[in-house]
């Protein structure tokens, strides 16, 4: 019976443990104080201390402060210690009733907010989720469409075009040139054949000002994170993983409150959850720092992100899959080389050697020093592909990478050089 009884407490002491850990696992270091928040409110028993009171440039070890150093030491730490609203918050807290009143309106809105890429653009596939929840591709669309009235306006669109068309729907034009900036919208690859129209130069003023990719702002803000991991090169100890834990919130417990009462010994209980949930984040991360350096170890030593999923890991960690996406959600690892989102160092092969991050990076690098006046076609880029990696690949994987990235077909970019964008 004594067994039985046992065995019953510590079941139910690991379940409240669990059932703080996964919100408090997938919280970003700079919210983490908010997610504990709500068990903090509810527990007497609980005083929490910000973990954001001493200066961040004291607490940067030495041997790898030079990876923060872009423009200039301070300007790092502030841009670092400054917390910004992500843009996932902004849209979440967006998503009320007068938009997407229903239940199934706000799945989909959800599913959309979780499948925008860094620029803002929506990239995820309609149809398995449809599937999965019954919903008619119809109806999908049309809820997706309601991000129309969204900010930062022209989110959630799929292209360049429909971003602008959402854009324009907020614009201050006339008549005449919203008509005729909307046409030339649809036909951005040939704007100017419109040089002659009535209401050319307002309607190109006003595309002219629009925000491509829409989430520009919050891709400027995006280096301004506190990361929970270190990784540095010890020139005597090698790769050495530190977590950053004197960000984390010192919990401190009135465990002699002078009441000896079942109220009293019940919050006693969820505060040391609370404690253990804290914990079981640290050794979580702690762990998934120590995978990464396993598998990324030339990357740490100045070579390239491999192929790397998250079912590797997790088959490792004896976690699903989920658990493990919750752990890098919103988490940025510090080394020499800088401060990297946990997510880039994730990725699918294109071959044993070959990553489609080491890919995409590239095709970032030749648009970005392409010239203006002929930019590369995705026949170009891929032969310069090709020659560079020593691969086969197919014109059609460089257009959904191309997408992927943001990045619009050379006709279009030729258009976008000459609006100045």
């Amino acid at each position: 019976m004594l067994r039985v009884k046992t065995s019953v407490e510590l079941k139910n002491k690991l379940s409240n443990t669990l059932r703080n850990w996964l919100p408090i696992l997938q919280s970003s270091l700079s919210d983490l104080g908010e997610a504990m928040s709500p068990f903090v409110e509810a527990n007497p028993l609980i005083d929490i201390k910000s973990g954001y009171e001493e200066s961040f440039e004291s607490r940067i070890p030495k041997k790898i402060q030079y990876g923060y150093v872009q423009n200039s030491h301070s300007e790092a730490i502030e841009a670092l210690t400054i917390q910004h609203k992500s843009l996932y918050e902004v849209l979440e807290e967006q998503i009320d009733g007068s938009l997407f009143p229903t239940p199934v309106s706000q799945l989909i809105a959800k599913h959309v907010i979780e499948n925008l890429d860094e620029g803002g653009y929506y990239e995820g596939e309609c149809e398995p989720f449809c599937k999965k929840n019954s919903i008619d591709a119809e109806q999908f669309e049309k809820i997706r469409l309601r991000f129309i009235h969204v900010e930062p306006v022209g989110i959630a669109a799929r292209t360049v075009s429909e971003s602008f068309l959402f854009q324009l729907e907020s614009s201050s034009i006339s008549d005449e040139g919203y008509s005729l900036a909307r046409e030339m919208i649809n036909h951005l690859e040939e704007l100017g054949r419109y040089r002659k129209e009535s209401g050319f130069d307002e309607a190109m003023n006003v595309i002219g000002s629009f925000k491509n990719p829409p989430a520009i702002d919050f891709m400027e803000d995006s280096t301004q994170v506190i990361p929970d991991l270190m990784i540095f090169n010890d020139p005597e100890e090698g790769i050495e993983v530190k977590l950053n834990d004197q960000y984390y919130p010192a919990i401190s417990i009135d465990s002699a409150y002078g009441v000896d009462h079942a109220f009293v010994r019940e919050k006693l209980k969820e505060a040391k959850s609370l404690v253990d949930a804290l914990e079981m984040r640290k050794a979580t991360l702690y762990k998934v720092g120590l995978m990464i350096v396993e598998y990324q170890y030339d990357f740490f030593t100045g070579g390239a992100i491999k192929p790397l999923t998250l079912k590797t890991l997790a088959d490792e960690f004896g976690h699903n899959p989920s658990t493990i996406s919750r752990a890098i959600a919103n988490k940025y690892i510090a080394c020499d080389r800088g401060i990297y989102p946990m997510k880039d160092f994730f990725t699918t092969a294109i071959d044993e050697d070959v990553s489609n991050a080491a890919i995409k990076e590239y095709v970032s690098e030749l648009v970005k020093n392409e010239s203006h006046k002929k930019p590369l076609s995705d026949m170009k880029l891929l032969e310069m592909i090709q020659d560079k990696f020593k691969i086969t690949m197919v014109r059609r994987t460089i257009a959904k990478y191309r997408k992927q990235l943001n990045i619009a077909g050379s006709s279009e970019r030729k258009q976008l050089y000459l609006l100045g964008r």
